[in-house]
């Protein structure tokens, strides 16, 4: 027989599983009064991943159009990212002087010259 998500009914005031539920704090899954919304495209862009190439790893952010608020210089093409177009912003993840260094040295990419850009040697 298939399983029903329902909640059983309460017999004589009852729960199921035996107590009133008088005088009890709320279940911590329960909903109390309205729930704000999840934002889908902040929850799939927010998420850095790692890109392991020929010139080092790299943490790749993509930024949506909606979020990119700022003018940024792309370093692929030395062109501008304008306010709502939609990019990646990319640091090293093994850079010389630690992660926070990386971080700090973040760069805004169009997409496309990050997937396009050469590895060139020093």
């Amino acid at each position: 027989m298939p399983r029903s998500n329902r909640p059983r009914r309460a017999v004589s005031g009852r729960t199921v599983s035996g107590s009133t539920g008088a005088g009890k704090a709320a279940r911590p899954g329960a909903k109390h009064g309205p729930q704000p919304e999840l934002d889908l495209e902040r929850a799939r862009s927010g998420f850095a991943r790692r890109e392991s190439a020929p010139d080092g790893e790299w943490m790749v952010r993509a930024i949506t159009a909606s979020r990119a608020g700022k003018s940024y210089i792309c370093p692929g093409c030395n062109t501008p990212v304008p306010p709502g177009v939609a990019h990646l912003v990319v640091w090293s993840q093994d850079h010389i002087f630690g992660e926070a260094a990386g971080l700090a040295e973040r760069r805004h990419w169009h997409s496309n010259c990050w997937t396009s850009r050469s590895y060139r040697y020093r």
